[in-house]
């Protein structure tokens, strides 16, 4: 009881803290105000956080767990799927939202070798790596550009669609990279064979028990949280 107690102790600060980065920024975020939408003292904070960089790092690096593709899928396929996961999770999940307010004040609380572009990045680049392998791509291509491209362009698509459209069309314009960059990424095999689709991302998890330990972050993150205590839910974790 006592444990599960402070798992939801820290699930509700990470909560507050993700609804208060992304309304007030990191500059304008206080241990202060976290605790208070908390409902929580500051020892409590304390406790569980040493401060707002702490949390801020917390949120940053969770992104790709969060929006972890519920279905298995290898090389393209899994990297058109983990970014249109992520692409219709946000606009619905705080810790998403917080973490895309945050992307450009990452250099106050995290080190440049381990921000969350260079972990998208790298992701990324295993998905188009294991893509060569399985001779979907077109000769030449250079894996490590294009991962950063890809990279690029949804940082891009979510900063516009934030201040055009609230995130609401984030999916279509993720999509939309994809349609235009494959042509010239994959041989036309390859290319017919990725399906795009909500369905995809939105489809229940394969084993329900992955979605019971802290939205698939473990214990090292957000601890053995109750699904659905931080107010969603998320699908499994990458096989």
């Amino acid at each position: 009881m006592k444990q599960e107690r402070a798992a939801r102790t820290r699930a509700a600060l990470v909560r507050a803290a993700a609804e208060t980065f992304a309304e007030y920024g990191f500059a304008g975020t206080t241990v202060a105000r976290i605790a208070e939408r908390a409902g929580l003292t500051l020892g409590a904070m304390y406790f569980h956080f040493k401060s707002k960089e702490e949390l801020a790092r917390l949120i940053v690096t969770s992104q790709p767990e969060l929006a972890a593709p519920p279905l298995d899928s290898q090389g393209l396929q899994h990297a058109v799927d983990l970014t249109l996961s992520w692409a219709y999770e946000l606009p619905g999940n705080p810790v998403l939202q917080a973490a895309a307010r945050l992307v450009l004040d990452q250099r106050l609380f995290i080190e440049p070798h381990v921000n969350s572009h260079r972990r998208w990045t790298g992701l990324l680049l295993e998905d188009l790596e294991q893509a060569r392998r399985r001779r979907e791509l077109r000769a030449g291509v250079d894996t490590a550009a294009c991962a950063r491209l890809i990279v690029s362009s949804c940082t891009g698509a979510q900063i516009q669609t934030r201040l055009e459209t609230s995130y609401r069309d984030l999916p279509a314009r993720v999509e939309e990279m994809w349609r235009c960059l494959l042509p010239a990424l994959a041989v036309p095999s390859a290319a017919k064979k990725v399906v795009f689709g909500e369905e995809r991302v939105r489809a229940a998890p394969r084993d329900a028990s992955s979605s019971s330990s802290g939205y698939g972050l473990g214990t090292g993150t957000f601890g053995n949280v109750p699904e659905g205590a931080m107010g969603w839910t998320r699908g499994s974790d990458r096989s």
